[in-house]
């Protein structure tokens, strides 16, 4: 008797047909759900066909027979026609299919899958920590090219990344967009120990010192010490009276890059503090904690000589120029 479902030519007895006939209808179910899991796919239309080549290419069944019931079981694989191996299920076939029809390379150490040989290859380079692009200037070494040409706008100066809303410009893509947090006012790195936020680790790293109390940096002219380099240079131009940072827009000038970034919010308008209580918003964060205060009835600076306390340093500083005043 000869199996009509797929067209396979051989002969059966009536038992192994039923069972032959099971077999197949399962496997027609269970192919057809894969069809819908894996909708977004594109597959060859051989594979969703019952009288497929697949099929007519291995025609080879291997069967066991059973000492107790005497029946065969009937077992068939199906192979790949491209590279012949073979597999059990429809299912595992068709996600083979996949990955040769669309030359899917992956990462033998990591599992990563890439379209192409040459970003597989630039990959590797994360594990065996090839870096064969070396600068030309200063002779550091990176894993990619692009990472060169990125390097190489330390030297030469360009700024091709411009902030769309202050204009300030920028020789990397990750530095433009640590940039952003200015003014979006988002700050996902959180101190474990006093809550305090900031936009970038470094700086959180930084702030880590305050807490150890290590602060090996100090000042020759006033004995004021810091925790980081940077935060000592930035002191210096107290003494120095440098303003380094310039305003592009009106060449107003600053001595700390915070400073110019909070000007520029009087250019754009934008103001990203927003209280929580009653929604005000400003352009400083400095100026949101001084609002806050209006609904706390907090008054946290205090004048030494009458203990007056006031909710904003600027008032207790009027305060006391006119305590100066009158005492004068």
């Amino acid at each position: 008797m000869t199996a009509e479902t797929c067209g396979e030519a051989e002969t059966y007895t009536d038992t192994d047909l039923n069972h032959h006939d099971q077999t197949y209808n399962s496997s027609e179910t269970e192919y057809s759900g894969d069809d819908k899991e894996d909708g977004d796919v594109n597959l060859d239309p051989d594979l969703s066909d019952p009288r497929s080549e697949i099929r007519d290419r291995d025609s080879d069944w291997n069967e066991s027979s059973s000492s107790e019931t005497n029946v065969k079981a009937v077992n068939k694989r199906l192979s790949c026609p491209e590279c012949g191996k073979q597999f059990l299920h429809k299912r595992s076939l068709q996600k083979h299919v996949r990955v040769t029809k669309l030359k899917l390379f992956s990462c033998d150490e990591c599992g990563k899958i890439f379209s192409k040989t040459a970003y597989l290859k630039c990959h590797s380079r994360v594990h065996t920590g090839q870096k064969p692009f070396a600068c030309e200037i200063c002779g550091k070494r990176f894993s990619q090219k692009t990472h060169l040409n990125t390097h190489k706008t330390v030297h030469t100066g360009q700024k091709a990344f411009a902030c769309e809303l202050c204009g300030q410009k920028f020789s990397h893509k990750t530095s433009l967009n640590t940039h952003m947090v200015v003014h979006t006012g988002k700050k996902t790195f959180a101190c474990e120990l006093c809550g305090k936020r900031f936009h970038r680790n470094t700086l959180l790293n930084k702030h880590m010192n305050v807490h150890a109390g290590h602060k090996p940096f100090p000042c020759e002219l006033c004995g004021q010490r810091y925790s980081h380099k940077g935060y000592l240079k930035s002191h210096m131009r107290v003494h120095t009276g440098e303003r380094p940072f310039s305003c592009a827009l009106c060449g107003q000038k600053f001595s700390q890059n915070t400073h110019l970034n909070h000007h520029m919010n009087v250019h754009t308008g934008q103001k990203p503090f927003a209280c929580e209580v009653c929604g005000k918003r400003f352009g400083r964060k400095t100026h949101l904690n001084s609002h806050v205060s209006v609904h706390t009835g907090q008054k946290p600076f205090v004048c030494e000589l009458c203990e007056k306390r006031f909710r904003r340093k600027s008032n207790l500083d009027s305060h006391m120029k006119y305590l100066l005043f009158c005492g004068s």
